[in-house]
């Protein structure tokens, strides 16, 4: 594993202006760049947003392949979701667009029913691990965060010692009433995992009137703070060092006393 560039844009998203957020993060992005992996919110071209239908585009859209074109352009990895349209479901879709052109993605597992995501939004059913620069990297959206099981670090026994993942990244449309448990967890998951955590949030008011306090973080494996944000727009580099990752696992291997179990990811 090599150190690691990671540049977090907390931005202040348009509500139902994908235009009008390709041209404002874009600007943000080659602000960032240079950098190995720039991290986005969640639906960040549109809001976190129930109007599906009048927002969803798909996998050949306009907003693809300008994610695409932008990794190109800054020669690096981005990340962030939108909302996507397969046939008759629409998800909420984490692209991780790689500077190749190449494209991965995760669709978004646990919908937030509070707001009625899970109405209208289809749940993913496979996590997505990719690599970058000898990182093992999670991405996860947002309400993944308060469900540990499905973000349990595991053993790989392919690779003695090694886990799973060495990173986990959530990106978000957290509102401002729950900042505690949104700082609080992203704590916690570092913590149980043995990894880093990064977290990116956005901060202004939506259309639904919800504000967004921000409060984009980088966590380490014992869960102190490298990094965290304010309540404005932001855009902040840090370098992950694998280091001290290696030095806790190896100093403190609790992975190796976690229970075993089998996930169900039919439910």
């Amino acid at each position: 594993m090599q150190t690691l560039t990671v540049s977090l844009i907390q931005g202040a998203t348009r509500w139902h202006d994908a235009a009008g957020n390709r041209d404002y993060y874009g600007k943000l992005v080659r602000r960032a760049a240079p950098s190995d992996l720039i991290v986005l919110p969640e639906t960040f071209l549109s809001g976190f947003t129930n109007d599906t239908l009048a927002n969803a585009e798909t996998m050949d859209g306009i907003s693809v392949a300008w994610m695409r074109e932008l990794a190109t352009e800054v020669n690096t990895t981005l990340t962030g979701s939108l909302v996507i349209r397969e046939g008759d479901t629409v998800f909420n879709r984490l692209l991780w667009a790689s500077p190749d052109g190449s494209l991965a993605y995760y669709d978004k597992r646990h919908l937030f029913r509070m707001a009625g995501e899970h109405t209208r939004y289809g749940g993913g059913t496979e996590r997505l691990i990719v690599e970058l620069k000898g990182w093992r990297i999670l991405p996860q959206v947002c309400y993944d965060l308060r469900f540990p099981v499905w973000l349990r670090n595991g053993r790989r026994e392919e690779a003695a010692g090694g886990m799973d993942y060495d990173l986990a990244l959530f990106v978000a449309n957290w509102p401002a009433p729950r900042r505690h448990p949104w700082r609080t967890l992203l704590r916690a998951r570092a913590i149980e995992n043995l990894a880093y955590v990064i977290g990116v949030n956005r901060v202004g008011v939506d259309g639904n009137d919800l504000p967004y306090a921000g409060d984009s973080a980088v966590i380490d494996p014992v869960g102190e703070a490298l990094v965290e944000l304010g309540t404005q727009e932001q855009v902040v580099t840090v370098v992950l060092d694998p280091a001290p990752l290696k030095v806790h696992r190896d100093r403190f291997p609790a992975w190796m006393d976690a229970d075993r179990f089998a996930l169900d990811t039919s439910a």
